[in-house]
Order: C-alpha cells, then structure tokens, then sequence
C-alpha cells in the first residue's frame, strides 16, 4: 500500500499550454492514423458517447481503450450547459490499459480539438485529389482553425479562402491563420465565392442551415462537414450527399446513435447510411475510398471514441521522456 502523496506523484495534471508544447499537428495525424486503423482492426474500444442530463445541463462522456500497440484506456468529459463561465472546461483521463493504473489528466479544450482536426487531416488524405491544391473553408472558430492546420499537413495548399458571416471574424482568421501557416488566405464575403473552383471544401460552423449551394459542386470536390448535422438542423444539403460518389464517416457507432438521446443524423434513415462507409477501413486499405479525380467525396465528422485518449496517452509518453 502507498501513502497518497507518493500515490499522487505517479500521474500528472496537466493543462492546454503543455499539450501544445509538446505535440505539433503532424504528430496528432500520425497517432490518430494509427488509431484509425486499430479501430479497423477490432483493437480500439470506441462505443458511442454516453449524455448524463443534470437537469441544469448535460455531461457527455467519450470512452475508449486501445488494446493493440498502446495498451490505454480513459474518457473524455464535456459539459453543454447553457450558461458558460470561465470554469467551463473538459477533462480527459488516461489508465494503463494493463494495469489499471492511472497515467494522467488533461484539462482543456486542446486535446478534443487536435484530435478531432487530425481525423479531418485523415480524411482528406484519403478522400481528396492528391494534387489538391484550393481550399475553401465556411468557419472561422476554432475547429476551423484546426481543420485547415490539418489540411495544410496532408496536402500542398496553394489557395485558400475563408468564409464567415462576420467580416471582422474572417479577416482576423485570415491574418492569424496566414502568420501561423505561412500561406496566402483570403477572407472572402460570400460562400459561394469561398466554394468556387475549390478542390477541398470545409464546413466548420454552428449554423442549423445549410451554408452553401450544393450545385456549386463540381468533379473531383472533397467536402467535410462537422457542425450541426441532425435531422433538420444540417450545415449541409441532403443534396451535397447525393450528389456525392462516397461517403465516409469515422464512426458509425457514433452516427447511429444519435437518435438515442436526441434527433436522427441527417443522413440516418436514407439510402444514403447504406453506402457510407467508415474512414479506418478506407485508412487500413480493408475498403476503397475515391477511385478517379473525378468523384466527389463527402466526410460526415462525428467523433470517434477512444481518439482523445490516444492522442492524450501519445502526450504524457512524450512529458515523461
């Protein structure tokens, strides 16, 4: 038996400014791969995420435990209340997948949101043209910022434009986005023209509309959408998918799940689930992802579990070199 001090001492606490310090995008994609392809595998326990409704509030847990090369296993947990305050943040913890022991705490929001652009990243390795080379991202927040710092990993960007409906918002993305990534972006005043002649097209926002015109597809586009995506409140049009080749998603324990606790996923009860198909079978070459330049492909982000806690796991392995 351990006195609690020294018990304590065996696992860290950590905060957002170590995450970053330590654990640069490129590094997220290549953990989140190999994530990807244990969940292809069998080896990723990765269920759908748990809601605890408070009454005030909701809880959402995100569990996972990979049993293959990294042996851990955790949660994560948010809060939705309606009321925010400067207490607001999310943890994730890690145990030892063999032990039991506990690794460490992450609190913040860094760990949710590299994870979460790194799957992006994926996505558009495998979905996207591979000479690829135009952007057009709708968002502005900070999984915008992440997807396209993602983008820019897996594919030589050239043009990029960004849509918000605040000037302000784009531009100051623009500037801060063109520092970080050393690239040219354009804050633009419509969607229509962010889309136009893109190859890539990104959806980030928290709109409960569709944000742009489906016929402004054209061959060989790649579109991702992670905002709202439930039956009625889509970021999307139901025509984006039909006009789409293949249709791919990270987690089909996730999307199916939704009707659970809340509204269907928009996509849920129409032909189109039957032909989707999940990214860590495309990634681990079990399923075919785009065959010509000329398909379009779409990639319906929800979140798969146990991905917080790989990434967060890759962390306290490299603070304790």
């Amino acid at each position: 038996m351990c006195r609690r001090q020294s018990c304590f001492m065996k696992y860290q606490i950590i905060a957002d400014e170590q995450v970053d310090e330590v654990l640069q995008m490129t590094d997220a994609i290549t953990r989140i791969e190999s994530a990807l392809n244990e969940h292809a595998e069998g080896t990723l326990a990765a269920p759908a995420r748990f809601v605890l409704d408070s009454g005030e509030g909701n809880l959402v847990f995100t569990a996972g435990a990979s049993t293959g090369q990294e042996a851990s296993t955790g949660f994560r947990v948010y809060e939705t209340f309606p009321k925010k305050s400067p207490g607001n943040t999310q943890l994730v913890v890690v145990f030892d997948g063999k032990s039991g022991v506990l690794k460490g705490i992450v609190t913040g929001f860094r760990i949710g949101v590299i994870r979460t652009g790194a799957i992006g990243g994926i996505a558009l390795k495998y979905l996207a043209k591979s000479d690829a080379k135009t952007l057009g991202l709708i968002g502005s927040g900070t999984q915008a910022r992440s997807q396209l710092e993602a983008a820019s990993v897996v594919r030589k960007l050239k043009t990029i434009k960004v849509y918000s409906p605040t000037r302000e918002h784009r531009e100051s993305f623009a500037s801060e986005m063109s520092e970080k990534l050393n690239l040219e972006i354009d804050a633009v005043s419509s969607s229509d023209e962010a889309i136009g002649g893109s190859e890539i097209v990104i959806c980030a926002t928290r709109s409960k509309k569709p944000v742009f015109n489906a016929e402004l597809l054209e061959r060989g586009m790649h579109v991702t959408t992670l905002g709202p995506n439930l039956e009625g409140t889509n970021e999307i049009e139901m025509k984006v998918a039909e006009r789409s080749h293949v249709i791919v998603t990270d987690s089909f324990a996730q999307l199916d799940s939704y009707e659970k606790y809340t509204n269907p996923y928009f996509l849920a009860k129409t032909i189109h689930r039957e032909r989707m198909r999940e990214l860590g079978k495309i990634a681990s070459g079990e399923v075919v992802g785009r065959t010509s330049d000329d398909e379009i492909t779409l990639f319906c982000s929800v979140g798969l579990a146990g991905t917080e806690v790989y990434i967060a796991n890759e962390v306290f392995k490299r603070l304790t070199k």
